[in-house]
């Protein structure tokens, strides 16, 4: 399973020429699995112009999987998360981002991005992200 983020949906419903771009359509084109998180849902929904639009999206996103923060253990990983790449160095800017990477984590589940904090977990976390094609 693939997890999609928010960098690469906002992308895709503004029909923006990216790696990232490409890989998301071939995968639904394939009949690939692809998800999403509740906190991807809500960034999503949350940087549209109107209602109408976010409608239209939202319909859009939950005919894929939506995997959610579901316990206290998700939190704690993605605390960890941040300490760890803190400890090599880097520091996260966003505690949503640990939070989608804990998702990631907990499911062992690919990330596709377009955001360099994801990227950071990767080096020095169980994060898995997918790589430019």
């Amino acid at each position: 399973m693939i997890v999609v983020d928010t960098s690469v949906w906002i992308a895709f419903f503004r029909d923006t020429a990216t790696w990232q771009v490409e890989h998301l359509a071939r995968l639904i084109a394939d009949d690939e699995p692809v998800a999403l998180t509740d906190i991807v849902l809500t960034e999503t929904l949350q940087g549209l112009g109107s209602d109408r639009e976010a409608r239209r999206v939202e319909r859009r996103l939950i005919a894929f999987d939506v995997l959610r923060l579901e316990a206290l253990d998700d939190f704690r990983r993605a605390a960890s998360l941040y300490r760890q790449a803190r400890t090599r160095g880097v520091t996260i800017k966003r505690t949503l981002d640990c939070l989608i990477a804990s998702v990631c984590v907990r499911d062992d589940a690919l990330l596709l991005h377009a955001d360099a904090d994801f990227d950071h977990l990767a080096t020095c976390t169980d994060l898995r992200v997918v790589a430019p094609v």
